[in-house]
């Protein structure tokens, strides 16, 4: 299983990247997204990956974070969901957006993506809205990070969860209430404020 890859952008186009490791191309399919973010052809990069085995073909997905292959994963378990729409899902939303679109419901959101209907949209976020908070706590910017967030930030969702609220919930209503008070609110005040958001 290849899990991640390092090596020289070799070339890119719709949809797909070579990447050069040791003089060998390893062929990436992935998101519009992080395609923008492996940079200038000749550039180094590292890349995470999921590999898809089947009878007639081995497809090598390729991700900027480790955290978008894990909502990869998320998305094509849900029924209708493929490799083409979950890629679609990625490059439409960034991942602190589909988080909280998750979170409130808005299944519009997710429906802009290519290939997306009303439908699938509600399906998406019926089935993974209880687990929009459990893949990444939250950062001072509103932004979703690989783990959870150390410091006041991450100790409010905590507090939170520990009140009975849902990860989804707790994460959206702390980022809010970061955003009203600042980067520098105490734990106290984030508790708080948040508490008052959630039960809106």
């Amino acid at each position: 299983m290849i899990a991640k890859l390092t090596g020289r952008l070799d070339s890119s186009g719709a949809g797909h990247a070579v990447i050069d490791v040791g003089g060998v191309g390893y062929l990436v399919e992935a998101s519009a997204r992080t395609l923008d973010a492996l940079g200038a052809t000749g550039s180094d990069v590292t890349i995470h990956t999921e590999m898809l085995v089947g009878e007639d073909f081995l497809r090598l997905l390729g991700f900027a974070r480790a955290e978008e292959r894990d909502w990869f994963r998320l998305l094509t378990h849900v029924q209708g969901v493929g490799t083409k729409v979950a890629l679609a899902i990625l490059s439409a939303l960034e991942i602190g957006d589909l988080q909280r679109a998750l979170a409130s419901g808005d299944s519009a959101m997710i429906a802009r993506a290519n290939g997306v209907g009303p439908k699938l949209a509600q399906r998406i976020t019926h089935e993974l809205k209880d687990k929009a908070g459990a893949l990444g706590g939250i950062s001072g910017g509103g932004s979703y990070t690989s783990s959870v967030t150390p410091g006041p930030l991450g100790d409010a969702v905590t507090a939170l969860t520990g009140l009975g609220f849902k990860p989804g919930e707790a994460s959206t209503a702390v980022a809010a209430a970061s955003e009203e008070l600042g980067a520098d609110a105490s734990l106290d005040a984030l508790v708080r404020v948040a508490l008052k958001k959630a039960a809106k």
